[in-house]
């Protein structure tokens, strides 16, 4: 039995099909060529991701639990108590119970994520782990400024603080990253917070293993954008002729992740067409990684100042405490 404290889901509407189809649109129409990287997280992107993350080359995941286990104590002490946790991207919710198993009794938890399967699954399976909790979920592109009504909940939150892991701001542009971190001010408000995960600089074979994994779950991760497409237009592309490519750009301190046309070919979005030369590809996704000193840089140009910073032994990866 569901808690409940579970609220019944709030849906934008801006993120329906009619808005991704534009963007899938005039991104391949767009020289280079581009796909959303929301078009990863469907159902069966979801599982695929889930399957990255347990991967031995898939470091992130891995090594921000740890952080997020070992120092839970002291990230509680900064949050404070009876926190409203937003939590951006919510995916599984694996790492929301570490963050609400150590804050000390919070006030209610906001379960954000594109995908409306994804964000009532985790919202249900932390509302049955916490079943005092209040819990809001809401299906939203949370990179873009959130609207609620927080009239009605529990008046005694004393802070609102956003959860934003696994390093998902690295898969915005910096414009972007910038524009999500001044939303996330202004909703957070005086004496807010957001607890950060951001993926550090390091070793380029380190970071290149990550994105170009010996099973191939990647690979099909990335694939898998096309078959979304095929499903949102009836379009016609083939898997077989797009091959997975990541790399690090060092100048500009990100991994690419691209799909390579393998020849000449046409591909057919209903009435529209797409021509592709070989060796074309299409830009799917970008994962910026971090120096902390930029990071502290970037997150005062938002509205941020870091009150503290939690690795791991190897500096691979960092939890964040950002203030208002």
């Amino acid at each position: 039995m569901i808690s409940s404290a579970l609220s019944a889901p709030r849906i934008d509407l801006r993120t329906g099909a009619a808005e991704l189809r534009r963007e899938v649109l005039d991104g391949l129409f767009a020289f280079p060529k581009t796909l959303p990287c929301k078009l990863f997280y469907d159902a069966a992107g979801s599982a695929l991701f889930d399957r990255i993350c347990t991967l031995p080359e898939y470091y992130p995941t891995r090594t921000e639990m740890g952080i997020l286990r070992d120092r839970g104590r002291e990230i509680a002490r900064f949050v404070g108590p009876r926190a409203l946790v937003i939590g951006y991207g919510t995916g599984s919710g694996r790492k929301t119970r570490l963050l609400l198993d150590a804050l000390r009794d919070p006030a209610g938890y906001i379960a954000i994520d594109i995908a409306a399967h994804v964000v009532i699954r985790a919202a249900e399976k932390i509302a049955l782990d916490f079943p005092d909790l209040p819990v809001l979920p809401v299906c939203a592109d949370f990179v873009k400024r959130l609207d609620l009504d927080l009239s009605s909940w529990p008046s005694r939150i004393e802070r609102r603080v956003g959860f934003f892991p696994g390093s998902t701001i690295g898969n915005l542009d910096p414009d972007a990253a910038r524009s999500f971190l001044v939303h996330v001010a202004e909703f957070v408000g005086r004496r807010g917070g957001l607890v950060l995960g951001v993926d550090l600089v390091k070793d380029e074979a380190i970071l290149e293993a990550a994105y170009n994994d010996s099973a191939g779950v990647t690979a099909a991760f990335n694939q898998n954008a096309l078959l979304h497409v095929n499903r949102l237009f009836g379009a016609d592309f083939d898997l077989g002729l797009f091959r997975h490519r990541a790399w690090f750009d060092r100048a500009k301190s990100r991994i690419e992740m691209h799909l390579v046309s393998t020849r000449n070919q046409i591909v057919h979005l209903g009435p529209y067409e797409v021509a592709f030369k070989a060796g074309e590809t299409i830009h799917t996704e970008n994962s910026y990684k971090w120096r902390l000193e930029d990071l502290a840089e970037f997150s005062k140009s938002a509205g941020f100042t870091v009150d503290a910073v939690w690795t791991d032994p190897k500096g691979w990866f960092a939890v964040v405490m950002l203030a208002t």
